[in-house]
């Protein structure tokens, strides 16, 4: 029998995502939660949803064309857009909670002066503002959801999210058709609302959503956030005009995309030396980021077409009602529905998204490409098996490209890396919808000729020029000029769905080259408690840049370093490993303070790292080899340990670097450093290769126990490794970390049994378990014709305490295990209750069947 001394055990959220304290939150805790937040989205989608019906009748009533229609959805999607960074970032910095109330303040506000409008201009104004509000909700969603809840459980309230947008996207239409087509409400309603739901998600918010707030010194990137405000406005602005305003090849193009262009590169600039960047540049180092975010940027051109075109192909190609128009896209918004929600099941349980995400892209692709053929006349069944094929696709990819994204990251780029994903969908949103806007004014123009041509010219005459003027009241029109006009939108917007079908084709083909990562089962909140850091792109690097992302930086870990990641140049670490899942080695380093002498420069201008290389007790380790990488996992540097384990590396200027050590007869270590601009003292310590092994045997007997079960977990409860007992009850795990374990036996016939161990440093520690013998009670319920099913059985022992409860099967049998011996009462219900007594002792009874019937049976 082993006896070790217990240590503690640190808490460990195995499930969710974590409370303020780091321990995980219930399921219950999570729905209170996600309550306000849902609701929250819930406006965010309803404000554009429920104006996309009613705009053709909005843009009407104000005077405004095809370019304002454009543009009251484009301007929303700009501030959106742009706006989106800047919220992730500020989730970052402060209370991701108040973040969320003021994004709905700002909504609010919008929304009651966007109903006041009373000119294009004015409308467009208040929706970019309100597009700000929308941004931010949008955002904080995703970024709360990632804190609370693990990636692995992400796909379970991922589908509360899908049927949220679902309601309100489908609710969305017909509420602002309805509210369009009654007379005493008028369409200024669409704007007004919106307003109650999101001032009950503000007090919702206030009393569910609880989450906690880091306090330090930040600086905001406001002028990169002004950049990219300015760089996505001035591209916008020139997709809009171009070939309307002035020609595609025009001193205004120069201008307009030079200027976007260098913008663009000011932005650059900015975020590679903002302390706090928008868009942290080196998040595109990994190529999952990379690759998720160019296909959201394809896929928000998918998205946001359907959503903005439809209702202008109803009402204008088909001649339908706002209500009518809403009621007709149900069958997309239905597979969005279904798509989302099973997507997120089937993800959670099974823990695999990339077949889900190429899937979703191979049913945009399709359901775009097979809208493109449509025209005003097209059969509708037709029309709804082409939009629940694009509805099916939008809901497998849109969620999961944000998920594989955040399921890559530190919690600390939580927000700024969800949000730089939801950017770049609204980015390619906001231009496919400006772009295709401008591409389906020209074609409705031709389109409108010549179907006019065709005509008698009085008809002609009355059209006059406003076929490229304002949006046409169809109803009012005569038959003739209705058909051309209804073929023209309806081949126009064909032709855009066509478009659109294209890039939905780039973002899938992006799709199959991303990775798939397991996904974490633990949420920002826990990560940021336990210090799990992020799973590695499996081929972002070689596997020594494996061990550099899993590697927390010293300085951060220990001195609490600002967002610089500075360094002091005193500061030593020691390298130390834990051995995580699947035997997979996580390395850490663990700072120290020792101030050593500085180190002169060498000659060519590098700055040297240099310390001791030590062992068990600080003993030197000599000969061990130190391998100097950089982050990309090119090697810069190797020195070779002298005999009082010295060494030297030079590394080539400041910047951060990943140190990894080896020698015989010990685990290799890798660490992060970060070198700026004087000589750096780093001290590596070495683990020795230790062993466990043991024997396990029956505690009446001294018998040796064959094939038990023998599991070794550490302090977190991560598995370290699993065996069966020999013959002789042996059993033997090498290559296991020092420090302290647990280890748990089960053998059939035996109580399970778990116990602390403390692996030494060096050699194999031996250990030896008793099991108690576990009985086991199990017979067959008979009633007069049978076996009886569901009869129920309480086994309580001597002292009147109910051990435990079965219910039978079909079979009618019962059974309990791990008893201790001793005397029992078997009382068995179904019929009138039977109770009978017995002594349990040794492996058990294996036949007390138990009689029930009624009286005189």
């Amino acid at each position: 029998m082993a006896t070790t001394t217990p240590a503690g055990v640190r808490a460990h959220a195995k499930h969710g995502g974590g409370s303020p304290d780091g321990a995980p939150m219930t399921h219950r805790q999570i729905m209170e939660a996600l309550s306000g937040l849902l609701l929250g989205m819930f406006v965010a989608i309803l404000s554009s949803t429920i104006v996309s019906n009613a705009l053709p009748k909005i843009i009407g009533d104000l005077g405004g064309g095809q370019s304002a229609y454009t543009w009251v959805v484009t301007a929303a999607l700009l501030s959106m857009t742009a706006s989106t960074p800047l919220w992730g970032k500020l989730a970052d910095l402060y209370s991701k909670k108040a973040l969320v109330q003021i994004a709905l303040i700002i909504y609010v506000v919008a929304s009651m002066a966007a109903g006041l409008s009373q000119n294009p201009g004015m409308l467009i104004v208040c929706r970019v503002v309100q597009g700000v509000g929308v941004g931010g909700l949008s955002a904080l969603a995703q970024i709360v959801m990632a804190a609370m809840i693990s990636p692995r459980e992400r796909g379970r309230y991922s589908g509360y999210l899908g049927a949220t947008f679902a309601v309100a996207t489908v609710g969305g239409p017909l509420l602002g058709g309805v509210i369009t087509d009654t007379s005493w409400l008028g369409w200024r309603w669409c704007f007004y609302v919106g307003v109650p739901f999101a001032i009950l998600a503000l007090i919702v918010l206030q009393k569910t959503l609880h989450l906690p707030v880091v306090k330090r010194d930040v600086k905001v990137d406001w002028a990169g956030a002004t950049m990219i405000a300015a760089a996505v406005s001035l591209l916008l602005i020139w997709v809009t005009f171009a070939g309307d305003k002035y020609d595609w090849l025009s001193w205004q193009t120069a201008v307009m995309v030079g200027g976007s262009i260098l913008l663009g590169l000011l932005f650059v600039l900015i975020e590679s030396r903002a302390a706090e960047p928008i868009i942290p540049l080196r998040l595109f180092r990994n190529r999952t980021i990379t690759l998720a975010s160019l296909a959201s940027l394809f896929v928000g051109v998918a998205m946001f077409t359907g959503t903005v075109f439809f209702s202008q192909y109803f009402q204008l190609a088909r001649g339908k009602t706002p209500t009518m128009s809403g009621v007709l896209t149900i069958p997309m918004i239905g597979g969005l529905f279904v798509s989302s929600t099973l997507s997120g099941q089937f993800i959670t349980r099974t823990g695999r998204w990339k077949a889900w995400l190429v899937s979703g892209g191979v049913l945009v692709t399709a359901g775009l490409g097979l809208l493109g053929t449509i025209r005003y006349d097209t059969a509708y069944w037709k029309m709804a098996i082409f939009m629940a094929l694009l509805g099916l696709g939008i809901g497998m990819m849109m969620q999961n490209l944000v998920l594989c994204t955040q399921n890559q990251v530190d919690p600390s780029d939580l927000g700024s890396a969800s949000s730089t994903v939801t950017f770049f969908r609204s980015l390619g949103g906001a231009v496919g919808v400006s772009a295709l806007g401008a591409v389906l004014a020209h074609r409705i123009t031709d389109y409108v000729k010549d179907g006019l041509a065709g005509l008698d010219p009085k008809y002609q005459a009355a059209m006059g020029g406003s076929s490229t003027g304002t949006i046409p009241d169809v109803a009012k029109l005569p038959a003739p000029l209705r058909t051309v006009i209804e073929s023209a939108y309806g081949h126009g917007i064909a032709d855009i769905f066509l478009i659109a079908g294209c890039m939905a084709a780039i973002a899938f083909l992006i799709t199959l080259f991303i990775k798939e990562v397991p996904l974490r089962t633990r949420g920002g909140l826990a990560q940021t408690a336990e210090g799990e850091p992020a799973p590695v792109d499996p081929v972002a690097a070689p596997a020594v840049a494996e061990a550099q992302e899993q590697a927390p930086l010293a300085a951060a870990d220990q001195f609490a370093a600002p967002a610089e990641d500075k360094v002091p140049s005193w500061a030593t670490a020691a390298a130390t490993t834990e051995t995580g899942p699947e035997g997979t080695q996580r390395m850490a380093a663990v700072a120290t303070a020792a101030p050593r002498e500085p180190a002169a420069a060498p000659a060519g201008g590098g700055i040297p790292v240099h310390g001791f290389v030590r062992g068990a007790e600080s003993a030197p380790v000599p000969r061990a080899a130190v391998t100097l990488i950089s982050l990309t996992g090119r090697q810069l540097g190797r020195a070779v340990a002298q005999a009082d384990g010295g060494y030297t590396v030079d590394t080539p200027g400041a910047g951060s670097y990943v140190l990894i050590a080896s020698a015989d007869g010990f685990q290799p270590q890798a660490s992060t450093i970060v070198v700026h601009d004087e000589p750096v003292a780093f001290d590596i310590l070495l683990s020795g290769t230790s062993g466990l092994s043991g024997v396990v045997r029956a505690a009446e007997t001294t018998l040796p126990v064959k094939d038990a079960m023998v599991i070794v977990t550490d302090v977190r409860g991560d598995l370290l490794a699993t065996g069966s007992t020999g013959e002789q009850g042996e059993f033997s795990f090498a290559e296991l970390v020092p420090g302290v374990v647990t280890v748990a036996v089960n053998a059939a016939g035996f109580r399970p049994r778990a116990l602390p161990v403390e692996v030494g440093g060096t050699g194999v520690t031996r250990i030896e378990v008793d099991l108690d013998s576990g009985a086991q009670l199990q017979g067959v319920v008979r009633a007069p014709h049978g076996p009886l099913a569901d009869a129920r059985v309480t086994l309580v022992d001597a002292a009147g305490n109910v051990v435990g409860t079965a219910t039978t099967g079909v079979d009618g049998a019962y059974a309990f295990t791990d008893l201790n011996s001793g005397e029992y009462t078997v009382i068995a219900t179904g019929y009138p209750p039977v109770a009978t007594a017995l002594a349990v002792s040794g492996r058990g009874v294996d036949d007390h069947d138990i009689a029930l019937a009624h009286p005189g049976e």
